[in-house]
């Protein structure tokens, strides 16, 4: 991984604010920031290219010994990549060791696996676990006024839940008026009695 001329610049400066602690800017802050995500991006692309690498050199090893010249060059591009060798590279190698570059590869490896080896085993003999590399970078804890929380800040409170609100009593039933009839909205006239006649004896007098 190769450093340009600005992000040396951002580099030393983050240095600078980690070695002697003092009030950082927030054209700093903004920097650092910017640098340590494309650490992170380059981080993830080196990984994705390391798990392309692997799975093409699996390819070409299980096509071995006709593939030798493209398994050699290979496992040298991973192993550039940081690939570790696993058990099946050494045994590919030894099975190829007449080839002087596969001789050159497997002392390469074998070497790497004992590093690895007393790696693992250093682990285990300490008493206190080894701190875990945090999967991102982004957030900058050593900087004066970065963004990250103090250590000692008692986690807030949670708020007591407000008591769920009491159903409201149902309003009474406004009674239901009844129909009206036909006949009570449209009411007929009674037709008017006929006048009466007279008696007639007195009609006669």
């Amino acid at each position: 991984m190769a450093f340009g001329a600005e992000e040396l610049r951002v580099l030393r400066r983050a240095l600078a604010l980690a070695l002697h602690p003092g009030p950082a800017s927030a054209d700093d802050i903004k920097h650092c920031h910017r640098l340590a995500e494309s650490l992170d991006e380059a981080t993830r692309e080196a990984a994705r290219l390391r798990a392309f690498l692997v799975a093409d050199l699996a390819r070409y090893r299980a096509a071995l010994p006709g593939t030798v010249t493209g398994y050699l060059a290979l496992l040298e591009e991973a192993l550039g990549a940081g690939h570790r060798p696993t058990p099946d590279d050494l045994a590919a190698l030894r099975a190829l060791r007449g080839n002087p570059g596969a001789a050159v590869l497997l002392a390469r490896c074998q070497d790497l696996a004992e590093r690895d080896v007393r790696a693992r085993l250093a682990r285990g003999a300490r008493k206190v676990p080894a701190p875990a590399v945090p999967a991102s970078r982004a957030r900058l804890t050593a900087l004066p006024g970065g963004v990250a929380e103090e250590p000692d800040r008692k986690p807030k409170e949670k708020p007591a839940e407000r008591p769920a609100p009491r159903p409201a009593a149902p309003e009474p039933a406004v009674p239901k008026r009844p129909i009206p009839t036909p006949g009570e909205v449209f009411p007929r006239r009674r037709p008017t009695p006929p006048p009466t006649a007279p008696p007639q004896h007195l009609a006669a007098g």
